[in-house]
């Protein structure tokens, strides 16, 4: 049951909206093109526009809740959420019981998507911000802090590419 309460917040960890984004999200806001399905809004806070491609996990929450998706009217909310002070008490009793000491809130999921859904795996930042629905690049550095395993992995690719050419020099 608790799962279920806090499904809200997964699906914001793979796809960086805000508490408000996810509690506004209508029908009319997912479009499907050739590349899958898309949200495609307009951020509360800033009114930036952001488009983000809808990975397997968010698309499987909102099925779980809308097996019959196409058939919603277009301003059907598609997800059911909670008040953000009733999901952050619930993701307090999921730290306790999973012996996390650190305070977790519902916008941590915004700083997961940024660094380990998306940097981490690659998603240059230009992207990243694009999908935040930041204005610059500033903003979006503040949530996407530079991890050192991303460090460490890029300075070994970069290693291994200097290794090669320095080898073919020499042969």
């Amino acid at each position: 049951m608790l799962k279920t309460k806090v499904l809200g917040i997964f699906f914001a960890c793979f796809t960086g909206l805000s508490y408000a984004d996810v509690k506004k999200l209508t029908r009319e806001e997912i479009e499907f093109n050739e590349d899958g399905y898309w949200i495609k809004t307009r951020r509360r806070k800033t009114g930036g526009k952001t488009n983000i491609p809808l990975l397997e996990v968010p698309w499987k929450i909102i099925m779980k809740y809308n097996p019959f998706f196409d058939e919603l009217f277009p301003t059907d909310k598609v997800l059911p959420i909670m008040s953000n002070q009733k999901l952050n008490a619930y993701l307090k009793e999921v730290a306790d019981l999973a012996g996390i000491t650190k305070q977790l809130s519902f916008h941590i999921a915004r700083h997961t998507f940024a660094t380990t859904v998306t940097m981490l795996n690659g998603v240059p930042i230009e992207s990243v911000s694009k999908m935040l629905g930041h204005k610059n690049i500033t903003s979006t550095q503040h949530y996407a802090r530079i991890i050192d395993q991303k460090v460490s992995e890029d300075m070994k690719m970069l290693s291994s590419r200097l290794e090669r050419k320095i080898n073919m020099n020499w042969a």
